[in-house]
């Protein structure tokens, strides 16, 4: 037989384990034989009604009654208890005059888990919750777990979240969750099975709550800024800011961009366009594009190229049209994992790629208010045209690239004869699309962050966006904070859908459960949509 082990750890030994929470029902055979005895009520078992010597004397539960008085220990109730159990046929007696209680089969509890957990079955092929993904758990394993170390509206974390299944059943049970993974499609398959619990909560009448997905892939970039943590105040406030611009350095090396002498706003400069390197540990929002509008013109300038590791959805295409209005060329630019490798940097081998974006137009029926259908009016997917025979050139044996060339998407591959083949993967303008979601109320919650006092929005002054220090380290008071807005809103995924590497069809119709009570009370100019294309 093979085992997996479950380890629980407290932090203190006050910490306790939930037993009652999960404890194992009778099967039907155990139950027969445990309520062995049988009256006109139904079935039971002999269990104690008079408290035993061990529990000491209870004075106050000393009495007679029908001719009995117990010990000193007393009985187990008091005796208008005591008087509605024998009227509920519940009290017996034995021949030899000693009372009991006759517990009912309708009232068993189970009995207390054990060690070795066998009840809890694999999902077999047709299970309904079954999702294919391949470390998936039983719902089941799951929610003993959950019960047994939490509480209703408890925060459960599942760092490794995989197909989901811990938060699914953390929102079931009324828990707070937070999960988190480094596979994307582990965050789609949890993002889609998260959905589809919502839907059942309110069709059975069960409130649940909306959801966030945030994009935290930045552990390169927090190990290359990580200071010493014994520094403190100026010291550590000096040092990030040392790497800080270390690591602009390196990022204006990686895009080939002269670094400008002076301290302003623009930190480089490359062909005739400005270059500024977005917040490190931040998405590029609205604000920050408004600032590197007005820096361009107080400089006069009309072109400049804005490099970051993410931007905010929804920013694109509105605020490249806005600043084009007002003489800016803007150029928004990915920034990709490859800037920490220091040899692709050296040869010259990182590829910064155009900002991927689509514009959406709702239409309504004006037959059927319910219906609603997007049409996509513009889309742009980054350009990597001139590349392409560096790239085949570059690539190892067995493996394949995709790129963007001539308007469409090309996966390059090379086999282990070192024999280049090009395969058109844009037949079609769905095939653009390989992930998109909607928000039938986009714009209903607003983003709100707590800063300190005096500051911007990206938190305490002195330290880096997203490097700020706890509150205890800040030794802040709560008072010392206010709540800001961001500038952006919270996208709520109510529908998605989306392709894997296994299966490539995308549905384009969402079911009508998704949109009940949803697009009703939604307008053009707050229904929000979501996509990402195939590179």
């Amino acid at each position: 037989m093979f085992t997996d082990t479950i380890l629980y750890c407290g932090k203190s030994d006050s910490t306790k384990l939930n037993l009652d929470e999960i404890r194992v029902k009778l099967t039907d055979e155990q139950l027969k034989e445990k309520y062995y005895r049988e009256d006109k009520k139904g079935r039971y078992y002999d269990g104690p009604i008079v408290s035993s010597m061990s529990m000491g004397p209870r004075p106050t539960l000393v009495y007679k009654y029908k001719g009995y008085t117990p010990p000193i220990s007393g009985w187990r109730v008091t005796k208008e208890n005591l008087e509605e159990i024998d009227r509920t046929g519940d009290l017996g007696w034995t021949t030899n005059g000693k009372p009991f209680r006759k517990l009912r089969i309708e009232d068993d509890n189970g009995q207390p888990v054990g060690s070795i957990w066998s009840d809890i079955s694999l999902i077999n092929s047709q299970a309904a919750e079954r999702l294919a993904y391949p470390t998936q758990k039983p719902e089941a394993l799951l929610a003993r777990i959950i019960k047994a170390s939490s509480n209703e509206g408890d925060l459960v974390a599942d760092f490794f979240c995989g197909s989901g299944t811990t938060a699914a059943v953390a929102e079931k049970l009324g828990r707070k969750w937070i999960a988190t993974d480094l596979g994307k499609f582990g965050i789609h398959t949890t993002r889609k099975r998260l959905i589809q619990v919502q839907r059942e909560l309110k069709v059975s009448g069960r409130l649940f709550r909306a959801f966030e997905v945030l994009n935290l892939g930045r552990y390169e970039r927090q190990a290359y800024l990580n200071v010493s943590g014994r520094l403190t105040g100026k010291k550590k406030e000096d040092a990030l800011a040392k790497k800080e611009a270390e690591f602009r350095e390196l990022i204006l090396k990686a895009y080939r961009a002269e670094p400008l002498p002076d301290t302003g706003f623009f930190h480089g400069k490359n062909s005739g366009r400005l270059v500024v390197v977005g917040p490190i540990n931040l998405p590029v929002g609205r604000l920050f594009i408004e600032e590197v509008i007005t820096e361009c013109r107080k400089r006069g300038a009309s072109r400049a190229d804005v490099l970051a590791f993410e931007f905010e959805m929804g920013l694109f295409p509105a605020v490249l049209e806005e600043a084009k209005q007002k003489g800016i060329d803007l150029a928004p630019k990915t920034i990709p994992p490859e800037v920490f490798d220091k040899r692709a940097v050296e040869k010259g081998q990182v590829r910064f790629h155009d900002v991927a974006y689509i514009e959406v137009t709702p239409r309504f029926d004006r037959k059927d208010k319910l219906a609603l259908a997007v049409e996509l009016t513009d889309f742009s997917v980054y350009y990597s045209q001139g590349l392409v025979e560096s790239i085949a050139a570059e690539l190892k044996e067995g493996k394949s690239e995709v790129v963007c060339e001539a308007g469409k998407l090309i996966k390059i591959s090379k086999d282990k004869q070192g024999v280049v083949s090009r395969e058109v993967l844009t037949k079609k303008w769905t095939d653009w699309v390989d992930y998109w979601a909607v928000d039938f109320n986009y714009e209903s919650r607003k983003e709100i962050i707590k800063v300190q006092h005096g500051t911007g929005l990206g938190g305490v002054q002195g330290f880096l966006p997203g490097q700020e220090p706890d509150q205890r380290e800040l030794e802040l008071a709560a008072d010392d904070f206010e709540e800001r807005w961001t500038g952006a809103y919270i996208f709520e995924n109510e529908w998605q859908s989306f392709r894997t590497r296994q299966n490539r069809d995308l549905e384009l119709n969402p079911p009508p459960t998704a949109t009940t009570n949803r697009v009703a009370t939604s307008s053009p100019s707050k229904s929000s949509t979501s996509s990402a294309t195939t590179p």
